[in-house]
């Protein structure tokens, strides 16, 4: 799964990457670059400014803060069509990206926090940090001011949390590819282990899937050791906060926390 994922992560972050930027919504400090058909004079870049405004030739002051590109574009057209110049040809792209950023956090190799680009989503993000370390998790976080969107789960009435499977999303179910928005955090945690001890040929920690078996856990931990007997095991369980020992079969579901004991074969 993480290196199918790391692929996906790194190709689809690329295309993200070069998307039409349509739907970007225009900020103070973004540099934009316009480009106004034959008339040189009047193309080139500006920054806008706190107030969400700059001075443009000919037409005065402009504002684009709160407009997508698009429909500053058309804005514009109209601004030079009234009285200046006929039927102009407006282009508006971002040079600089400066007035909306995401934070990145959790199992991912490069956290930290980042600037919006164009049409960003989870995919795209995440490629931008790196993408998820080897301990990460199968779910990631997308943590926003509360607003409606459509097959969220909230967990806050002031906050609202976006669980995205990155398992699903690795199998290509890209509608889980949700388009980002300015501030929202996305957190990747780390994944979920149990504890392997006893006869087995590798002791330790695993991260598991979820519904694993006992038999899938004994196969990340090497097997059981020639003393060992995979008859012979048992599960550690927290429960109601004391610890209780519960008999398993090859096919039951081991749970994240777990510590899965395998005992010594009789002879």
């Amino acid at each position: 799964m993480k290196t199918s994922l790391l692929l996906l992560v790194l190709f689809l972050g690329l295309t993200d990457g070069l998307a039409a930027q349509t739907n970007y919504v225009i900020g103070a400090q973004d540099v934009l670059t316009i480009a106004v058909f034959g008339e040189t004079d009047l193309s080139g870049k500006y920054t806008v400014e706190q107030d969400g405004t700059f001075t443009f030739p000919l037409v005065g002051r402009v504002k684009p803060g709160g407009l997508t590109l698009r429909a500053f574009e058309q804005e514009l057209k109209k601004e030079l069509a009234d009285g200046f110049l006929k039927n102009p040809q407006v282009t508006v792209a971002v040079e600089t990206y400066r007035s909306q950023r995401i934070l990145v956090m959790g199992e991912v190799r490069a956290p930290g926090e980042y600037q919006m680009t164009g049409d960003m989503t989870l995919l795209a993000a995440l490629a931008r940090a790196g993408s998820p370390t080897p301990s990460a998790g199968h779910e990631a976080l997308i943590i926003r001011a509360a607003r409606h969107s459509k097959g969220a789960r909230s967990d806050d009435p002031e906050t609202e949390i976006l669980h995205i499977d990155l398992s699903d999303l690795q199998a290509g179910d890209l509608t889980l590819n949700v388009p980002l928005q300015d501030g929202d955090t996305i957190n990747v945690p780390k994944a979920q282990s149990v504890f392997v001890s006893g006869y087995v040929k590798a002791p330790g920690a695993y991260a598991i899937d979820r519904g694993a078996t006992v038999l899938q856990v004994l196969a990340l931990a090497g097997g059981v050791t020639n003393r060992g007997s995979e008859g012979r095991t048992s599960l550690l369980r927290m429960v109601n906060g004391k610890q209780k020992e519960i008999k398993t079969k090859l096919t039951d579901t081991v749970e994240p926390g777990d510590t899965l004991v395998v005992r010594e074969r009789r002879f």
